[in-house]
């Protein structure tokens, strides 16, 4: 019985997938309506059977559901792991992805492709399900190829648009740099501990010393796993240009659910990396670079979805500077939330798109508040929550990641706590423009502006409930609360706890002023923000007002996608035209051709010896005697 719950769960979307991709022409699209979101609710309300009834589980984490893969010494079983870790991304998946589901039934319900859109999404959670249940390196990989699949097919869903393409193949060519890595990682891991199955591989790494070589490669090359599907630098170009696909498309797999997958392996294989300081202290680095690259990106976008995709980064860069310093939990904590107002923040953009008829630029947005409502309050809620204003979710997590900062390091607290206060700045940039003042666009859009649809507006709010009390799950003790998330994701980590230094116990007065001085901080940028673009209506484009070199440099990202083209992408089609132009066609294509030009002319040649005059035939058959008597002379 407990089996089956557990392969129902990913079962359920792999059904919706497989009936509404196989009969996507002749479905009604009202039963898509109920198919796809009906197949995810389903797998939540076992999620929350299981969740529910964890203690079913404890005993026993590893199912073993049927033999896979047996060649010599490599044994990998089809096997789930049910651990509170794994219960904690089923919740996420399965609950925002079944909102998002039914928030897309409106948003998309006037598209051509509505029964297609589904069958990926359907898709999609299967793969990322899989990601998160499986018990070796194997089935996890399974699920991170399949997330990377139905990230391409959902980014250039609209694939009659070439830019979209393109967008999806750029997508798709840097998780495959990433996705090297991981693979090359798994090697190695078979290599030392002769198993890919999670118990196994950290049982063993267990007994293995601090700094050892072998345990930081293999570490590395998973990073660099999760630095592609993360989004991380170097590998981060993709994501904005992920936004090319439907809006419910970056709400749940660019927000929510795919580009946390880094931060899943990583917190799962917490045991390897932090016998590991040299990754970890690399990982730091990336972690703190990227947030503070992708925030100051972000104050210059305009596109209200690239805002939001440059933010994303800059979050998952705080997750990764908390899995660097052992925050393990305080990173699945503010993944959780991050999933919670994110996906809140793309859904609410996506209303306002579909209120103004595709405008993205909030340039031409303004006065909003007052003509969608529901849209503004549940957009100011999750742009509260990511800026870390108490009481709500994000200032829960993110305090908890800047505490163990503190603690490892006060300068990366420093520049993390500068990062934050981007983050406060930056969205509120982007709510001013969008909802206050006046309305900038066109009269045509100014009538056409409408609330979205009940079907719309209801995933918002629940969102929104999600973000203002997410902060529930791990409130500390100094507000008087149990840190119930840590204790419950506390097995997973234990080991790791067990081997690596814990920082020093930071008093209750110390904590207080370090969130009085972010708190602080945050609100300044908040007021500087409202000064700016609200009270003086200045500056609504601070990156064409200044001619300043430090924000024309800002303005075109910092020239990244340029150099990409300049140094990988120009000399590889160069390389390429040589090959087609000279090799191929030159040598290649001339030497077939050759051949079969000389078969022909041999042939045309040798048909005048056919003339039909026995005489002739019998020279022939005399003068080949002579040649093979004189042959057979010779040797």
């Amino acid at each position: 019985m407990v089996n089956t719950v557990l392969f129902l769960i990913p079962l359920l979307p792999l059904l919706g997938f497989l009936i509404l991709g196989l009969g996507y022409r002749t479905i009604p699209s009202k039963w898509t309506s109920f198919i796809g979101p009906g197949t995810i609710f389903l797998s939540f309300i076992l999620s929350l059977l299981v969740f529910f009834n964890f203690h079913h589980f404890a005993i026993s984490p590893f199912r073993h559901l049927s033999p896979w893969i047996h060649v010599g010494s490599l044994d990998i079983p089809f096997a789930f792991l049910i651990d509170p870790l794994s219960a904690l991304m089923l919740l996420v998946v399965t609950g925002v992805g079944f909102i998002i589901h039914v928030y897309s039934v409106g948003y998309m319900k006037d598209d051509p492709g509505f029964n297609r859109f589904f069958a990926y999404m359907n898709l999609f959670v299967f793969s990322m399900l899989l990601l998160v249940l499986g018990a070796n390196y194997p089935i996890m990989f399974i699920g991170w190829e399949g997330v990377g699949l139905c990230s391409y097919l959902l980014i250039g869903f609209w694939f009659k648009n070439h830019e979209y393409n393109n967008a999806a193949k750029k997508a798709f060519i840097m998780n495959r740099i990433g996705d090297l890595g991981f693979l090359l990682g798994m090697f190695l891991i078979f290599t030392t501990f002769n198993s890919l199955s999670f118990n196994q591989v950290f049982s063993q790494a267990k007994s293995m010393t601090m700094g050892d070589p072998t345990i930081m490669a293999i570490t590395l090359l998973l990073f660099i796993g999760a630095v592609g599907k993360s989004a991380q630098i170097p590998l981060y170009t993709w994501l904005p240009d992920a936004m090319a696909g439907p809006t419910p498309v970056s709400a749940l797999i660019h927000a929510a659910t795919m580009v946390t997958a880094g931060v899943y392996m990583i917190a799962r294989s917490n045991i390897l990396y932090v016998l590991a300081p040299a990754t970890m202290t690399i990982i730091g680095i990336t972690g703190l670079a990227t947030a503070l690259f992708a925030a100051s990106i972000a104050i210059f976008q305009n596109d209200i979805k690239k805002v939001l995709a440059y933010s994303t980064i800059s979050q998952l860069g705080y997750m990764f500077v908390g899995l660097s310093v052992g925050a393990f939990t305080g990173a699945m904590f503010h993944l959780a939330t991050h999933a919670f107002f994110k996906a809140l923040l793309f859904l609410g953009a996506g209303s306002v798109i579909h209120a103004l008829g595709g405008e993205q630029d909030i340039r031409n947005m303004g006065g909003l508040r007052k003509k969608l409502p529901k849209t503004y309050w549940t957009f100011l809620i999750a742009t509260l929550a990511i800026a870390g204003i108490p009481p709500l979710s994000g200032f829960f997590s993110k305090d908890e990641i800047l505490l163990h900062l503190f603690g490892h390091s006060p300068v990366m607290w420093n520049i993390a706590v500068a990062g934050a206060m981007m983050t406060a700045f930056y969205m509120f940039r982007l709510l001013y423009l969008t909802f206050f003042r006046n309305f900038r666009g066109t009269e045509d859009k100014l009538h056409h502006i409408h609330e979205s649809p009940p079907v719309m507006a209801i995933p918002l709010i629940m969102l929104a409930l999600l973000a203002a009390f997410g902060g529930l799950l791990n409130i500390p003790g100094l507000f008087g609360g149990g840190d119930w998330l840590s204790g419950f994701l506390s097995p997973v980590f234990a080991d790791a706890a067990a081997v690596t230094a814990l920082p020093a116990t930071i008093s209750h007065a110390t904590e207080y002023l370090l969130m009085g001085v972010t708190l602080a901080g945050c609100l300044i940028m908040i007021w500087l923000a409202y000064h700016r673009y609200v009270k003086k209506e200045m500056g609504l484009l601070p990156d064409d007002a200044s001619h300043s070199f430090p924000v024309k440099l800002i303005r075109k990202k910092y020239y990244i996608d340029e150099l990409y083209d300049l140094i990988i992408s120009k000399p590889i089609l160069l390389i390429s035209r040589f090959f087609h132009d000279v090799v191929e066609l030159r040598f290649i294509d001339r030497m077939v051709n050759g051949v079969g030009n000389m078969v022909v002319w041999t042939g045309s040649t040798l048909r005048y010896i056919q003339t039909g005059n026995v005489g002739f035939y019998m020279f022939i058959m005399i003068l080949g005697i002579i040649l093979i008597l004189f042959l057979n002379i010779l040797i």
